[in-house]
């Protein structure tokens, strides 16, 4: 079935005058604002307070009607439209090209909608390209990619949702490719595995990106951001990665060079190599994320690269806030610091949906992750601007 959490009440962190939020069980409610705190290790807030009610999962509306989905991302993709003011496009063949093709849709260089009227498994021959404006949109069918990947090269405004990424071969290929410089990206309730590279590759200055929803399984480099020490234009890369099930892959959970990072709700277990890995530069704000271990015990690696434009070699910054970490799982936090500083989410966006990591999350993100059988929502087009 598909993610429909309308029985839960729907709540979000908002911050007031970019206070950060209090820690987790609480919520803040932006009402009758004073000088009242709570605190953790590293933030504070000076709002009332309420416990959270039973939780409350992002998205709960967005498969109302088709374009519902639309402009509803949390976090640095929050922006990314897709389709929104196109038409609607049909996809009719299961063929790699041709008429009434995935691809044929892709390459036309309008906004459009895009959905399927069949089902089934999709062999690509060779990456297919996603040009910008689109929402590639697999509610109502089980569609499959095999053989090969998407590319989404150089574009903005593309969300893709509701799909399956399984059986990549080659080298260089991944399930999702985002290079270079695309823009206001949302990938959302996919199911990925057994890739010969990565599952999602998101480097070369691609930006306003979020992963949401997703299910990871079968592979080792798992989700890579930030491409090497020589691309320094990586620095302005944002990424959110939320709600999230890294289900037994060994590493890249992800592994950041450079950029900032927000995680939040994500369910890791038994990784083969590490969790999360910060290198040169990067800055990951782990933000009441379910850590369990299996062998490997622990979550966060360090690695020391050189910018191209520095003189010493660096590491990354990793910042654990109301992260569980259980089976025995350390956590491998380090004091390091980062000259830049690190950030905290509510500078870029003033809200997002968060619980407490508690058992009742874990069990929603190992059966709410990934595709999903969802009724195809209608269609309720909206008036080009």
């Amino acid at each position: 079935m598909g993610n429909n959490n309308g029985h839960h009440r729907h709540h979000r962190w908002s911050h007031i005058n970019n206070k950060p939020p209090p820690p987790p069980p609480y919520i803040t409610q932006p009402i009758n604002q004073h000088s009242s705190s709570s605190s953790s290790s590293t933030i504070t807030s000076s709002t009332h307070m309420t416990t959270t009610p039973p939780l409350s999962l992002p998205y709960a509306r967005v498969d109302s009607t088709l374009r519902s989905l639309a402009g509803q991302a949390e976090g640095f993709g929050r922006f990314a439209v897709g389709g929104l003011h196109g038409n609607i496009y049909c996809v009719t063949t299961l063929a790699d090209d041709g008429p009434g093709s995935l691809r044929d849709g892709c390459r036309k260089k309008e906004p459009l909608w895009i959905i399927f009227e069949v089902s089934g498994t999709i062999t690509l021959h060779s990456y297919l390209s996603v040009s910008s404006y689109k929402t590639i949109d697999g509610r109502g069918q089980r569609i499959k990619f095999t053989g090969k990947g998407l590319r989404l090269k150089g574009c903005e405004h593309v969300i893709i949702c509701n799909l399956e990424f399984e059986g990549g071969r080659g080298p260089d290929v991944d399930g999702i490719q985002i290079k270079p410089n695309s823009n206001h990206i949302w990938i959302d309730r996919c199911s990925l595995s057994d890739y010969d590279d990565g599952l999602i590759d998101i480097t070369r200055g691609s930006t306003d990106i979020t992963v949401s929803r997703c299910h990871f399984s079968r592979h080792d480099k798992t989700m890579l951001i930030g491409a090497d020490p020589s691309h320094v234009d990586d620095r302005c890369m944002r990424v959110t990665i939320h709600h999230c099930f890294f289900d037994g892959t060994i590493q890249r959970h992800p592994r950041v060079r450079f950029a900032k990072v927000h995680l939040y709700n994500n369910y890791t277990r038994n990784w083969g190599i590490y969790a999360v890995c910060a290198s040169v530069e990067s800055k990951i704000y782990s933000q009441c994320n379910i850590y369990e271990a299996g062998q490997k015990k622990v979550a966060f690696k360090y690695l020391t690269e050189k910018a191209a434009d520095k003189e010493t070699a660096t590491t990354g910054c990793i910042l654990s806030e109301g992260d569980l970490f259980i089976t025995g799982t350390q956590s491998g936090l380090t004091l390091q610091t980062s000259e830049h500083g690190m950030f905290h989410p509510s500078e870029f966006y003033d809200s997002w949906t968060v619980e407490a990591p508690k058992d009742e999350l874990k069990q929603i993100l190992q059966h709410f992750t990934g595709w999903q059988s969802i009724p195809h929502p209608v269609d309720h087009p909206v008036a080009a601007q």
